[in-house]
């Protein structure tokens, strides 16, 4: 992997992190307010899981190939 690709995959990550933090911290809040929409609550649950497995897709792609 070449160093721009590099960083341009750690900017990536630290993009989706922070996207991941504020959608926990607003499902947090939905959560806890009576009268919640629970379709809308499903759906940033959802889109909180998708931003996960981009997070882990990428960080897999930081690490090195070895031959073992």
């Amino acid at each position: 992997m070449l160093s721009t690709d590099t960083s341009q995959v750690v900017r990536q990550l630290a993009e989706l992190r922070l996207e991941h933090r504020d959608l926990d911290l607003a499902i947090e809040r939905l959560a806890g307010t009576p009268g919640t929409d629970e379709l809308q609550l499903r759906r940033l649950k959802k889109r909180k899981l998708r931003i996960k497995d981009s997070i882990a897709r990428l960080e897999s792609e930081l690490i090195p190939d070895l031959d073992a």
